[in-house]
């Protein structure tokens, strides 16, 4: 498995990371029906297991218990894990003190001390400059509560702002996190790549699924039903699958060859391109087992390739 150096220098971390917006959010994942925290503790073990230790959670995520979760989680392993977690800029945080407050709560939840990643979860701050946001940020760096900055869904232009900021106090801009997958490719057409390249920026790919479209558990012929917000999205109607087929289709026949899902296949896609780490949600042990198939191995250049050119509709 080879490692990613977060930005130019920062931690070291795992080619995929844990994503965990699921632990503990009744809202979209229904926490609390389908699974609890018993499959959270074994999800986390799972990840160790599997030699996974990056997870990426926010403060937001279950209203503060994703963070709670991966704190109670860590306090039984001795392993050295990386945790991300994220800032939420809202209209009432406009001091660079409410920026270090938040940070002192999520490390409150997390019973840590420091954490590798603090992004900023999204580009519009509302009252508190990019400037100002930055500064605290580089602030924190200094004062050792964070190793490394980062932004989420920032455009090329605004990870270039934010990056100029730091690089003013020394501190490089490690991370952008956005949407990013075989289906959702518009950060190459909107710059977001290239710019990151260029200025050392790693990428930390959400949704590398697209919610669930590239496992190819849904498709014209399968008796799969979307369920909540999938059934609302146009991208699982009939013509939305029928336009994705080609795309499952190539997925499966690199499968075949490497005995591999679907899934890992479309997850190995996007470690390919290199600088970028999948952010793959997990809610069971058995999710984490199975994005772990995702490593270890390399699909060739052509099939790369082949599967760039299938999906060029999504760019």
């Amino acid at each position: 498995m080879e490692n990613i150096t977060l930005g130019q220098n920062g931690p070291v971390v795992t080619p995929l990371c844990i994503g965990t917006w699921a632990w503990g959010d009744k809202l979209f994942w229904n926490y609390g029906s389908a699974y609890g925290p018993e499959q959270l503790q074994e999800a986390f073990t799972a990840a160790l297991e599997a030699g996974i230790t990056f997870f990426d959670t926010a403060e937001i995520y279950g209203m503060g218990k994703s963070e709670k979760f991966l704190g109670q989680f860590l306090q039984q392993t001795q392993q050295p894990v990386q945790i991300a977690t994220k800032f939420g800029p809202v209209p009432w945080r406009f001091t660079a003190q409410s920026v270090s407050d938040a940070l002192t709560e999520s490390l409150k939840r997390l019973q840590l001390d420091r954490i590798a990643l603090y992004q900023v979860h999204w580009p519009f701050a509302f009252f508190l400059s990019q400037e100002t946001l930055m500064n605290a940020l580089a602030d924190e760096v200094k004062r050792g509560r964070i190793a490394t900055v980062g932004v989420s869904n920032y455009s090329a232009e605004q990870m270039r702002d934010a990056h100029q900021i730091l690089a003013a106090r020394g501190v490089p801009l490690a991370v952008n996190q956005v949407r990013y997958s075989l289906l959702t490719r518009q950060v190459e057409s909107k710059g977001i790549i290239a710019t990151a390249r260029e200025l050392g920026v790693t990428i930390l790919a959400y949704s590398p699924l697209a919610q669930g479209l590239l496992t190819g558990k849904y498709s014209i012929d399968s008796t799969e039903t979307p369920t909540g917000a999938r059934k609302v999205d146009p991208r699982f109607n009939k013509e939305g699958l029928q336009k994705i087929a080609p795309v499952i289709s190539l997925l499966r026949k690199f499968g075949e060859k490497y005995d591999r899902t679907p899934a890992q296949v479309a997850l190995n896609w996007l470690i390919a391109q290199g600088n970028v780490i999948p952010i793959a949600g997990v809610k069971t042990a058995e999710q984490v087992r199975q994005n772990a198939g995702a490593l270890g191995w390399k699909l060739s250049d052509d099939e790369i390739g082949e599967l760039e050119q299938v999906s060029r509709p999504w760019l």
